[in-house]
C-alpha cells in the first residue's frame, strides 16, 4: 500500500466583471491538473471536497487502465509506502 500527498493550490476565480462575492473558488493539483485534476466550488471546503473526487476517480482510473500514479516532482508529491493521516489546517 502507498501513499499519495498531493500539493492543492486553492484561489478564488472570478470573471474580470465579475464582483468578489460572486467569485467561486477553485482547487486543482499542479502535478496532475494535465489529467483533469481540478474542481471548484462556491466556498473554499467544496471546492476542496469535489477536488477529493476527482483525484478518487483519476487514480482508480489509473490504476484500471495500468498506468502508474505520478510521483514526481517531488516538490508537489510525496510517496509514503505506509498509511498516513494528512490533517490541513
Amino acid at each position: 500500500m502507498k501513499t499519495y500527498a498531493f500539493k492543492v493550490v486553492l484561489e478564488k476565480d472570478k470573471w474580470p466583471d465579475e464582483s468578489d462575492e460572486e467569485a467561486v473558488w477553485r482547487a486543482y493539483i499542479p502535478a496532475l491538473e494535465y489529467r483533469g485534476a481540478a474542481s471548484w466550488g462556491y466556498t473554499e471546503k467544496e471546492a476542496l471536497e469535489n477536488l477529493k473526487n476527482a483525484v478518487d476517480l483519476l487514480v482508480e482510473y489509473l490504476l484500471e487502465i495500468g498506468e502508474a500514479i505520478p510521483s514526481e516532482p517531488r516538490s508537489q508529491i510525496q510517496v509514503s509506502d505506509v498509511p498516513l493521516i494528512a490533517v490541513t489546517v
